[in-house]
């Protein structure tokens, strides 16, 4: 199989709410808009891939559904999201694995993660490599 491109989909139970989280609150840029009304989605940049918001859910992501999204300045994303109003379900910490992370929701419950990786982490630096 060749990958050529991916997306995750993510059919919220309201559209504009959640189109409006991922534009307005986490500041996602946009990479394509289609449809109209209420089939209308959105599909934002998503580091190197992509998050199309589009159609409809009755139903909330399970617990089992979350997302991981890496950014350069934890404390400059924090104060960002803070003061527009995500909500913020832990405050940023180091954990034992040796990154920097905190937890928010979008209006649905997902969860997201919202991670920077400390510039001697074996992500990103393996000494004698």
């Amino acid at each position: 199989m060749d990958v050529l491109s991916s997306r995750i989909l993510l059919r919220p139970t309201d559209l504009e709410r959640t189109r409006a989280f991922y534009r307005d609150v986490l500041g996602l840029a946009v990479y394509r808009e289609f449809g109209t009304e209420e089939h209308r989605g959105t599909v934002f940049f998503l580091g190197g891939g992509y998050l199309e918001v589009s159609a409809g859910s009755d139903t909330v992501p399970t617990p089992a559904t979350q997302l991981w999204m890496q950014v350069r300045d934890l404390a400059d994303a924090h104060k960002t999201l803070a003061e527009r109003g995500a909500e913020i379900l832990r405050e940023p910490r180091r954990e034992p694995w040796g990154l920097d992370e905190m937890w928010i929701a979008d209006p649905d419950g997902l969860r997201i993660c919202v991670v920077e990786v400390p510039e001697d982490h074996p992500i990103r630096y393996r000494p004698g490599t």
